[in-house]
């Protein structure tokens, strides 16, 4: 006779975070609830090695160890962008003060759930980066998006293209684009990207606002022949496939 045992999903012993992109859902420091705006999501994942993600508005990491359901994080750092409304850096500070007094943590149900004295982080469980969806078609621009406004395309043509071996390929409709991207969490982030070229001052916040979508990490939905990127500030460029 051979017996299987399958691990518990309760058990703190047996959770593991990493590998699964978090976004928070609710948050509570001393008391006082944590304000969650949506065009400025809080998001956190882990690798084997460190933490970090988006916290309203800068991006933040560092280092982060687990013993049963205990964790720690510590040496965290982060970029020193100014967003607003207030609301945002308000939201942003509480998170960060909350994360370095976090002391457990828990899974259950697609949720991961951080406390310590007078904390509480509770992330919901975000879809995964359909990269194979994404990789080996050219994307042309079609829409500019920011806040409710959506408005057309200026200028040459522009494209992105991503490749399975992380380099990327693009053009903002006035400057060409190469570099390359890293998948973290449930964002991609170009992480190193070159802008050859001139644009003419009619293309300026058009060439300005791919330079940031793209180089401020963003979020993926792909609905048919149609890929919509997302970044902080409700801000995101609405690509079609060119079939």
């Amino acid at each position: 006779m051979v017996l299987a045992s399958c691990a518990d999903p309760n058990d703190p012993t047996a959770a593991d975070p990493t590998g699964i992109a978090w976004e928070l859902e609710s948050g509570s420091l001393d008391g006082g609830p944590i304000s969650i705006l949506d065009d400025h999501p809080i998001t956190l994942s882990f690798t084997e090695d460190d933490a970090g993600g988006t916290a309203a508005c800068n991006g933040y990491g560092g280092s982060y160890t687990i013993s049963g359901n205990e964790i720690i994080f510590s040496q965290m750092s982060q970029t020193e962008m100014a967003c607003s409304p207030d609301e945002t850096m308000t939201s942003e500070q509480m998170y960060l003060q909350a994360l370095g007094r976090v002391e457990h943590f828990s899974m259950a149900d697609g949720m991961l759930t951080l406390d310590g004295e007078g904390v509480e982080l509770v992330f919901v469980e975000l879809p995964p980066v359909p990269t194979a969806e994404l990789t080996g078609t050219v994307w042309v621009l079609d829409s500019l998006v920011q806040g409710d406004a959506v408005s057309s395309v200026m200028g040459e043509r522009a494209t992105l293209e991503l490749f399975t071996d992380g380099s990327m390929l693009g053009s903002t409709g006035c400057r060409s684009l190469t570099g390359r991207y890293i998948v973290t969490g449930a964002e991609v982030l170009i992480n190193e990207m070159s802008a050859h070229g001139e644009c003419p001052a009619e293309l300026t916040g058009q060439d300005n606002l791919v330079v940031t979508v793209l180089g401020d990490g963003f979020r993926t939905t792909v609905e048919g022949d149609s890929l919509t990127l997302g970044s902080v500030g409700n801000e995101g460029l609405i690509y079609k496939a060119d079939r």
